[in-house]
């Protein structure tokens, strides 16, 4: 990796002036090439600390990185501006990292769970649950890629009092005709219907309360029903996973843990760290966290999610380590939820590695407006998906006369797909989103389809070099064209490993959407493709970015074409 070696040589370089000890690092130069590849900027810090000039800092770093033995070959020139330490990288060296197209980032150690998803079973996966498994999906693949033993954990809902509200509507009113077309709209069915009438009949909560009750009680018709409705659903949901190409190590309901609950809330009380509050049980915490309480247990005797998360953070800590870190991936408005959650279990005492909270914003349509349907329900995720593909369909349809019929529902079906997950990843998530179908789709900006088509557009150059006469011309990166693309080709690895320590996709979307605008320069300046045969450093440029390309589109999720 590019940029862990140049940080030990400019960390080198000041234990050497003298001036500091600890570790130093450079950044890429990004928006002005006369300032060089990489840039030093610690003098501003060093110089404060000693009370010395900034400039004078600058220079006595720069003239011994300028001095070390072994830069030579790897920087050709460093130049001190101001405070500032400029780097500009060896042609020759960057070519080597061109050629060899190791992409493997800097690899890290230890086990962390990512909970990402997590759906409620029994309802349809709607546009709502479409954030949290998008981004989970992508920090798997990412944390992966940095060598972390990643364990993907979908954390479902399926207990509690709305399947005693199930079990009664599908006693009145349930059909099982309709039920083996088609569980999960069987389900929603029942399940709006059972609302309609407990708004104007009391006693149908009451029997749905008693259902609950002979439910957690574990025998009878209810636990057989529960048990039919919960595997039904999560059958269509992964039809849905499969379709997104998304896969967990483990999907566990919230019932794998409904035994641990009454213990676990008699054992804090015991201990002193929850009390008894108006009848309920809430966990003590010092302010500003205190607010509103954190209740484990309802007055009525009902757990609640905080208690099954406690009792959730205990189980993996057993099973996966009392050092693996645990990443939750929700909206914004669980904010609050995981920092009462987070200082709970530290009361509590429960060993655990790093516990991070990836909180993501709303989804909103152009007008503004939370993404819903005219009918005022959450629209479908399996409609969302299929208007994408439908709309990818009809954009690639034009510049498709040269692929069968085959190639092109496959293309559509990943170009729909991609757009989708991109639209989603390309954004910092802590922002709201806005759902617009024409910008997420179109082949120019920052966008899947612009990404896809210029890894195709590579793989179709390389398909036409097969066999060509190969023209070696020896001329490597002597245009600023060339030495942008190769640059950012091997930054590649170091971009993944930043986005998978603060844990944002999103600067992995910028990166390859930097790659693949300066292909697009690179293949207006040159022909790769030449009357005598194909140029040898074109050729390895062009392979080097299509693997970055490659690589990049995924472990964000999204599946590279060959053709388009």
């Amino acid at each position: 990796m590019m940029q862990a070696y140049l940080d030990s040589l400019i960390t080198r370089a000041v234990h050497a002036s003298g001036l500091a000890t600890g570790t130093h690092h450079v950044l890429p130069t990004k928006k002005n090439a006369e300032y060089g590849d990489y840039q030093w900027n610690g003098a501003f810090a060093l110089a404060k600390e000693k009370d010395l000039n900034a400039k004078d800092v600058a220079d006595a770093v720069g003239s011994v990185l300028s001095g070390m033995d072994e830069v030579a070959h790897i920087i050709s020139k460093v130049d001190c501006v101001g405070p500032f330490v400029n780097i500009w990288l060896n042609n020759d060296w960057l070519w080597r990292k061109v050629c060899t197209r190791s992409l493997q980032p800097l690899q890290g150690s230890g086990t962390v769970v990512i909970d990402y998803s997590s759906p409620n079973l029994a309802k349809r996966m709607h546009v709502g649950h479409l954030r949290s498994t998008i981004i989970g999906d992508a920090l798997s693949r990412i944390l992966r890629a940095t060598g972390r033993n990643v364990h993907a954990d979908n954390h479902v809902g399926d207990w509690g009092t709305p399947f005693g509200k199930l079990i009664v509507a599908w006693r009145l009113w349930g059909d099982d005709n309709a039920f083996h077309r088609n569980p999960v709209e069987e389900l929603q069915r029942l399940y709006e219907r059972f609302n309609k009438e407990a708004a104007t009949d009391p006693t149908m909560d009451d029997a749905a309360r008693h259902v609950t009750v002979l439910l957690q009680a574990g025998t009878g018709d209810p636990k057989q029903l529960w048990q039919r409705f919960t595997e039904a659903s999560q059958h269509a949901n992964d039809v849905i996973y499969d379709r997104l190409h998304i896969t967990f190590n483990e999907t566990r309901g919230e019932s794998m843990y409904a035994g641990r609950l009454r213990p676990l809330v008699e054992e804090l009380l015991a201990s002193g760290v929850a009390v008894e509050s108006d009848g309920a049980a809430v966990i003590q915490l010092d302010p500003p966290l205190d607010e509103p309480p954190f209740m484990i247990r309802k007055r009525d005797g009902g757990f609640l999610y905080a208690t099954t998360d406690i009792a959730t953070i205990e189980h993996r800590a057993k099973n996966h380590g009392e050092d693996a870190d645990i990443i939750y991936v929700t909206d914004v408005r669980q904010k609050q939820h995981f920092a009462q959650l987070f200082a709970s279990v530290d009361k509590i005492g429960i060993r655990h590695g790093r516990l991070r909270h990836v909180y993501f914003g709303m989804l909103r349509l152009p007008s503004g407006d939370l993404f819903k349907s005219r009918e005022g329900n959450v629209i479908a995720l399996t409609d969302v998906l299929d208007e994408a593909v439908a709309r990818a369909r009809a954009a690639i349809g034009p510049k498709s006369a040269h692929l069968s019929e085959s190639e092109r529902e496959q293309i559509a079906e990943a170009v729909g797909i991609g757009a989708v997950k991109y639209a989603d990843l390309s954004r910092d998530p802590t922002s709201d989103i806005t759902f617009d179908w024409d910008r997420m789709l179109a082949f120019d900006g920052n966008t899947a389809p612009y990404l896809m088509y210029a890894h195709a557009r590579c793989c179709g150059i390389i398909a036409k070099a097969e066999g060509l006469p190969q023209l070696v011309s020896g001329k490597r990166l002597e245009s600023a064209s060339e030495r942008e693309l190769a640059l950012a080709v091997c930054r590649t690895p170091d971009v993944i490993s930043t986005a998978a320590a603060v844990l944002r996709p999103h600067l992995l979307c910028e990166h390859l959407h930097g790659i693949a605008a300066r292909l697009g320069r690179f293949l207006d300046e040159h022909r790769v493709i030449q009357d005598d045969g194909v140029s040898s450093e074109g050729l390895a440029l062009v392979n080097a970015t299509a693997a970055a390309l490659r690589y990049g589109l995924g472990l964000l999720g999204i599946e590279p074409l060959t053709r388009m």
